[in-house]
């Protein structure tokens, strides 16, 4: 059975794409040996304003997955279920992970000498991803994939126990639930920024792999699988709560905003050090934490109010996997324009001429590639009829992919 379709989902998934653009667009400018330190302050306070990008869009994954299949009773058709995920995320993922090695490459010029191909690169790649950078995402995310029959089952009995309770009870035992989890998923990013880097040191292989690269695992973004779970329990209930805590949550997100860029202007040298601010760091979770739901909250009250703007966000969020996919290879181009030049004072301006241009083009084409026979293998997404997009106003199908 079809479900109604959330907008504000889409639009939330076009918001974390545009500030994912952003990040990689400021990362293309804020380490030039001649930018000035005005435009590297500028810049790292405008970084600040993005860091809820992945975790949305690792919320919205999950969101989507528990709606749609978190209430099935039946036994689910495990094979068919990966095959549907490995057709409309894996296999775009591995045709870009060799389009961005090519890419990289081919402009060496050592490739083109007999024996220069470092064909022994391109299998590393589709681990840990370097050429493709933002790729790194579609190996985390199918991480949970493959669990989540696991998380739907538990997903099934918590809320059959939550289910013969009174509203008021149900309600804490919820609001419990998110504070447990939250405050275990603090700890863990406590240890993870504070004592897994010498842990690493300290272990020998394979331990010190997995903590190096603990960023790749799907268990350190745990926390939003939750409140996903949670949003997709009850959606009303979750839209109630986020225009109430609206005042509250903008709040925080301001004093950690405050905080989180002065943490990065003291802790770094003559280069700026965005690193300062990871996706596993506590402070930088908390300020996700409020923008995502200041976000929310902001756009449940805009439904009814600037229908142009919320339509943009619309299309930008339909098409936003296929945009998440090729982005970083618009901002490599446009790179090999800009990285001759001296811009002396422009590169705030610069990076918002980049930010526009990559959006509009990554866009663009994800929007015509999606038009082609056998989109679904590149940008995972098929086309649409017309009879698709009329019922697609009242009914929600969905594809359960990463961004849609």
């Amino acid at each position: 059975m079809s479900k109604p379709r959330i907008e504000e989902w889409t639009q939330l998934r076009a918001l974390a794409f545009l500030a994912i653009v952003m990040q990689h667009s400021i990362a293309e400018y804020i380490y030039r040996a001649d930018i000035e330190q005005a435009d590297s302050i500028m810049l790292t306070m405008v970084y600040h304003l993005t860091r809820f990008g992945t975790p949305t869009f690792v919320f919205l994954s999950a969101v989507l997955l528990f709606y749609n299949y978190g209430e099935y009773s039946g036994k689910m058709n495990y094979f068919e279920f990966i095959r549907k995920r490995f057709g409309d995320v894996y296999v775009p993922f591995l045709c870009w992970t060799f389009i961005y090695w090519l890419y990289v490459h081919v402009f060496s010029p050592s490739f083109w000498q007999k024996g220069g191909q470092d064909w022994g690169s391109l299998p590393k790649e589709l681990v840990i991803p370097q050429n493709g950078y933002q790729l790194w995402f579609i190996n985390m995310i199918m991480q949970f994939y493959i669990f989540f029959p696991i998380m739907a089952a538990i997903y099934r009995g918590v809320r059959g126990r939550l289910h013969s309770l009174s509203e008021r009870t149900r309600s804490r035992s919820v609001f419990a639930i998110i504070a447990c989890t939250g405050l275990f998923y603090f700890i863990l990013l406590y240890l993870s920024y504070h004592q897994m880097g010498p842990w690493a040191e300290a272990l020998g292989r394979p331990w010190s792999d997995l903590l190096q690269y603990r960023s790749y695992s799907f268990l350190m973004y745990g926390f939003y699988f939750v409140i996903g779970a949670v949003c997709a329990a009850n959606v009303e209930k979750w839209r109630t709560w986020c225009t109430k805590l609206l005042p509250w949550s903008g709040l925080v997100f301001l004093g950690m905003y405050i905080r989180l860029g002065s943490d990065v202007l003291r802790g770094s040298g003559e280069v700026v050090n965005l690193n300062i601010s990871t996706y596993l760091k506590p402070a930088t979770f908390i300020i996700i934490i409020a923008q995502m739901l200041l976000l929310y909250g902001l756009l449940i009250m805009m439904q009814s109010r600037n229908k142009t703007f919320l339509r943009l966000l619309s299309w930008i969020g339909r098409y936003s996997f296929g945009g998440y996919l090729v982005h970083a290879l618009v901002i490599y181009i446009i790179g090999n324009f800009t990285r001759p030049l001296e811009l002396g004072g422009s590169h705030l301006r610069f990076t918002l001429l980049t930010f526009m241009l990559t959006v509009s083009a990554s866009l663009g084409i994800s929007c015509m590639l999606s038009r082609m026979p056998g989109s679904r293998w590149i940008v995972g997404a098929k086309k649409r009829s017309q009879q698709r997009k009329v019922s697609e106003k009242s009914d929600y199908r969905s594809k359960s992919r990463v961004f849609s």
